[in-house]
């Protein structure tokens, strides 16, 4: 400001002290006048239909320029408005321009004043100019905030709140209203009250903040005028008490986490105690250079931010940006400052290196493992039966070349009209010509002549597989189902014969042999479901598949089709003679072929 006013002075003297044959003449003066152009950042604002003050821009060098009478200056107006080129001189005395000592009234101010307004101070020899931009604009009810001012009153301290250009109004008789958040009631307070023209707060309160907006009413030329204006008044913290900054963070217990080969981090949190008219400062420096002497690309720090205002005492935040963190940046110091008027403060950042672990990448990882899972989970679930068979196809050992059996499966059925019809039709053909299987049928297979229990023993007993079709005469005694069934049973014990239940109509269980039931737990039972069973790719197929011997889908060879006759006598008949006493004594009468089965 001195700099600037000593200029000013100097242009001026330098002006003054021109002669009349040095000076371009002008059509004002006829001397050469200094123009110091517009002042800068400044624009008065005028709510259209009321009255406003403009206040010459020179003599906001007070300094330099103090108008009076008696000075031998004479103050002239001009003005450039958007509807004219060239600056015109403004005609004064009318209800519509009033000049006051260094001021020019506009009552009332219309869209047409809007433009740049000139004062000119001069005199015989000097001549010196300056502008001031002026905007006329709408108001939007009675308190509009558009146009305001800023005040800032300490908490419990005492303040009056006095209404802009009253004092400069060249008349007395005016009526002032006081309105506070456009509520006129709210200014009876205790600790505030109107007094006269003004607002006088005794003890600032946080209640007190807000908008106060004077009305001024007054008389001019007959003419009936207004004016008003906005204080935005901030209560703010007390002025007493320390101000010095202080730094948040980084503290002594505050670590800060980077990763060599990654970008890092550091928030400076600097505290600033409230000052009227402060300039402060919070800046980070890197081994005692800041970051703009440092001049280091990887190095950067945008400006401050202010993260809480509470009643002026403000919490700002700096932040320290390095691209590609190194191993020995660790060895570097990073301190963050913090300056006010009344002191400074400062801290340095405590780094700890963090190994890498790459959570995204183990995030997908078991993410996809999991999602896998769970969709190899369904697949089994809807396609066990398959899996099964595929997994046998592929790894399951043939049982034909591990033992001396010459039948896959032995069909026990009870000899009735439907049982024997689903077994000789539906069962067998699947077997033998779909599945390829070796199939033994007592009735089929054996030879006349023979005692029945020992054929069935030997039959059953050259056998891998025991399929018992289960169904009402099953439990009848001294039938063939019955005996071929306990047969089975007694090789099941022995681990030799692995047996199958087959329902192939509902039968309440509470009918079946004693011996089916006590065994039921560790057999398999397959029902069969009619028309839904009959496909060879139904679930019922699969599930017998999975129960017999291992066999691949091949063509079968003649030896499937053309079951060779059984020699009583052959060796290979592995059950125990304990066994054979155990089915022979429950028949009560032995039976041979000849005989009919009862």
């Amino acid at each position: 400001m001195m700099l600037m006013s000593a200029v000013l002075f100097t242009a001026v003297v330098t002006a003054g002290s021109s002669t009349p044959a040095e000076a371009l003449p002008t059509l004002e003066s006829g001397v050469q006048c200094v123009d110091w152009g517009i002042l800068a950042g400044v624009v008065v604002g005028v709510y259209e239909g009321e009255s406003r003050r403009i206040a010459c821009p020179l003599f906001s060098f007070p300094l330099l320029y103090n108008y009076t009478s008696s000075s031998g200056h004479t103050l002239l107006w001009y003005r450039h408005t958007h509807t004219h080129e060239l600056e015109q001189p403004i005609v004064l005395g009318t209800h519509t321009f009033l000049k006051n000592r260094d001021s020019l009234w506009i009552q009332p101010a219309t869209r047409q004043d809007s433009g740049t307004y000139i004062c000119m101070i001069r005199n015989s020899s000097s001549c010196v100019k300056m502008g001031v931009e002026v905007a006329v604009i709408d108001r939007d009810g009675v308190c509009d905030r558009t146009l305001h001012h800023n005040v800032s009153i300490p908490i419990q301290s005492s303040y009056t709140l006095r209404c802009p250009d009253l004092q400069q109004l060249h008349t007395h008789t005016r009526t002032v209203t006081w309105l506070h958040n456009c509520d006129g009631d709210v200014l009876v307070f205790p600790d505030r009250e109107v007094k006269g023209d003004e607002v006088v707060i005794y003890k600032m309160l946080t209640s007190f903040a807000g908008s106060y907006t004077c009305n001024v009413s007054y008389e001019s030329n007959g003419h009936k005028l207004h004016f008003t204006h906005t204080i935005n008044v901030r209560a703010v913290s007390p002025s007493s008490g320390s101000k010095e900054p202080r730094i948040h963070n980084p503290t002594s217990g505050h670590v800060y986490t980077v990763t060599v080969g990654e970008d890092a981090k550091l928030t400076c949190r600097a505290f600033l105690p409230y000052l009227p008219d402060e300039d402060w400062m919070v800046w980070w420096s890197i081994d005692n250079k800041t970051v703009e002497e440092l001049a280091e690309p990887r190095c950067s720090s945008p400006a401050a931010s202010v993260e809480l205002d509470d009643y002026g005492d403000l919490t700002v935040l700096r932040v320290l940006h390095i691209a590609e963190f190194s191993t020995s940046d660790l060895q570097r110091e990073f301190r963050c400052s913090a300056k006010n008027s009344r002191g400074n403060s400062s801290s340095i950042a405590t780094l700890k290196e963090e190994v890498y672990i790459p959570s995204v990448e183990l995030g997908c990882g078991l993410g996809a493992t999991l999602a896998l899972a769970i969709l190899l989970f369904v697949l089994y679930r809807v396609y066990k039966l398959e899996l099964h068979l595929i997994y046998r196809s592929w790894f399951g050992t043939d049982e034909r070349s591990t033992d001396d059996k010459e039948f896959d499966v032995y069909i026990s059925y009870a000899r009735n009209g439907e049982e024997e019809q689903f077994v000789m039709t539906t069962l067998r053909r699947v077997l033998e010509v779909e599945l390829g299987y070796s199939v033994c049928i007592f009735d089929r297979d054996s030879l006349p002549g023979g005692t029945i229990t020992d054929e069935t023993l030997r039959f059953v007993g050259r056998s891998r597989r025991l399929v018992v079709v289960v169904s009402a005469l099953s439990a009848v005694r001294g039938t063939q189902a019955l005996l071929e069934l306990q047969a089975g049973l007694s090789l099941l014990r022995g681990g030799s014969l692995k047996v199958v239940l087959i329902q192939y109509k509902h039968i309440n269980k509470q009918l079946w042999v004693k011996e089916l039931r006590r065994a039921r737990v560790a057999l398999t039972l397959l029902r069969w479901k009619g028309d839904e069973s009959m496909p060879l790719s139904s679930r019922f197929w699969k599930q017998l598949q999975l129960e017999l011997p291992v066999r691949t889908h091949s063509t079968h060879t003649a030896k499937y089709n053309s079951k060779p006759s059984l020699d009583t006598h052959t060796p290979g008949n592995t059950h125990s003679a304990e066994s054979t006493a155990l089915v022979t004594d429950t028949l009560h009468t032995p039976q041979t072929h000849t005989a009919p089965l009862t």
